[in-house]
């Protein structure tokens, strides 16, 4: 008699025991039109969240956003304004996904969007941005910020 052994269908990294529930927790909140405190939303409305690693390789922050399926000259906008980077993605469907039958359909299609802070001495206008494999790798070159002062005593009057 043999035994079938169950694999696992999710990568070791999301292995955790709270990872399925992030999951759906996360799918939750997209499709929920809640607001959270001060008006904010968890995320722009009608649009998906891109997933990055983000990590400094020594003066320069890298970001690297998940975008498989998409046009990087037609599909995506990079902005950079008040300090942050704003990447905006649009995958489009199909003209003849009607016609298909599907009996599973679950690629999204649609706006995607993601804003992050840039690292303090980021220089905006030299910013590059590179799209291999469904990867937009953005490197933002960061000067070293200043050396570390004493704090300064601010004396107070009367009067």
């Amino acid at each position: 008699m043999s035994t079938l052994q169950h694999r696992n269908e999710e990568p070791p990294a999301a292995m955790s025991p709270f990872a399925r529930l992030d999951r759906v927790f996360e799918e939750w909140m997209r499709t929920m039109p809640m607001r959270r405190a001060f008006g904010m939303t968890w995320e722009p409305q009608g649009e998906d969240v891109i997933s990055v690693d983000e990590y400094r390789d020594g003066d320069t922050q890298v970001i690297r956003a998940e975008l498989p399926g998409i046009d990087p000259d037609q599909d995506v906008q990079l902005t950079v304004q008040d300090g942050a980077l704003r990447i905006h993605a649009e995958r489009r469907v199909e003209s003849d996904t009607e016609d298909k039958g599907y009996t599973r359909h679950e690629l999204r299609y649609g706006s995607f969007s993601r804003v992050l802070p840039l690292a303090d001495g980021a220089a905006e206008t030299d910013i590059q941005a590179s799209y291999k494999d469904g990867i937009l790798e953005v490197r933002v070159p960061v000067s070293r910020p200043p050396a570390t002062q004493e704090p300064t005593t601010i004396p107070i009057t009367k009067g």
